[in-house]
């Protein structure tokens, strides 16, 4: 779960640049993007337009435009001009991705999240990446890794031998809606748990009686949580795993203090079905013995005859 997240954020800051610089540099570059002879040309600012005023110090739009091409251009040209060889390649080798590709790589990447609106708000709020545009994002990276594994053969002999090495990798992961109520003492923790007994909402108790600063006010919630996470006390999840939904646990002590943490949701993750899960080892099996996809993207920038003018 927190491994994609981790994922998507190191690649924050070019994305970022990239929405933020795709207005300023779309009527300049659009041509290397777009096969459509006559695309639409968006309208395009006044750069004279004052966008802040410090005192009597003013910023035009062509000052941000500026600045922002100067510390970021030559990465969104590089990844404009990567975007196109590699479609261009794929049009002339018929190498296609379909939606269904696509759909399938976004369910995968939505793994972990409380839902799928909480997948594409945390995409919006962390990346700045509106719907559409991770689309074709994700559209362009299952290209590369087509393009880059062309040609290699991964037989059904090794998909087996890595699966059964790597049986644990495709099992369906448990995950657990938790909510918890921290105590100083067992005494406490049972007052709370009589309370629960007695009728009293779980939330509002945590937000009463709960020592933990983190989850107090909202309840005690602590949200979706895999088996194994390692930011969550293993007594804890040990407690919780067994549990219906809804079922609260007895005190569990950790550190001192004592928990009790209620289930107020549980589902099984897989990651997908088994004809999915052979092609997707087939292709990271691929991926392995093909070059990296910037060795790829290098020839094919060769191959097209690429020429960036010098100094920019």
């Amino acid at each position: 779960m927190r491994n994609l997240k981790v994922l998507w954020a190191t690649i924050a800051v070019l994305l970022i640049a990239v929405v933020i610089l795709s207005s300023v540099l779309t009527a300049h570059y659009v041509g290397l993007l777009h096969s459509n002879p006559n695309p639409k040309q968006p309208k395009q600012a006044d750069p004279t337009r004052t966008v802040a005023t410090i005192g009597e110090h003013v910023i035009t739009q062509q000052d941000l435009e500026d600045q922002l091409l100067h510390k970021h251009g030559r990465e969104l040209l590089d990844h404009m001009i990567d975007q196109y060889v590699i479609r261009r390649e794929a049009e002339v080798q018929g190498v296609l991705v379909s939606d269904s590709e696509v759909q399938q790589e976004i369910l995968r990447m939505q793994q972990g999240y409380d839902s799928e609106s909480a997948f594409w708000e945390s995409m919006k709020e962390q990346l700045g990446l509106t719907r559409e545009e991770l689309i074709a994002d994700t559209e362009n990276r299952l290209l590369a890794e087509k393009m880059t594994i062309r040609g290699i053969q991964v037989s059904d002999a090794e998909v087996d031998a890595y699966m059964q090495a790597h049986e644990e990798e495709f099992r369906p992961r448990l995950m657990l809606k938790l909510q918890q109520i921290v105590s100083a003492s067992r005494e406490q923790a049972q007052k709370a748990a009589a309370e629960l007994a007695k009728g009293a909402d779980f939330g509002q108790v945590a937000r009463d009686r709960s020592l933990d600063d983190a989850t107090r006010g909202s309840g005690g919630e602590l949200g979706w949580i895999e088996e194994g996470d390692p930011f969550v006390p293993a007594a804890v999840m040990k407690a919780a795993k067994p549990l219906r939904k809804g079922e609260v646990s007895k005190p569990v002590e950790w550190e001192g203090q004592y928990v009790l943490v209620k289930v107020q949701d549980r589902k099984e993750l897989s990651k997908g079905s088994p004809q999915e899960i052979r092609e997707q080892v087939r292709k990271e099996i691929a991926l392995s013995q093909a070059p990296p996809i910037k060795q790829t993207v290098s020839r094919l920038r060769d191959k097209w005859k690429v020429q960036v003018q010098e100094g920019f």
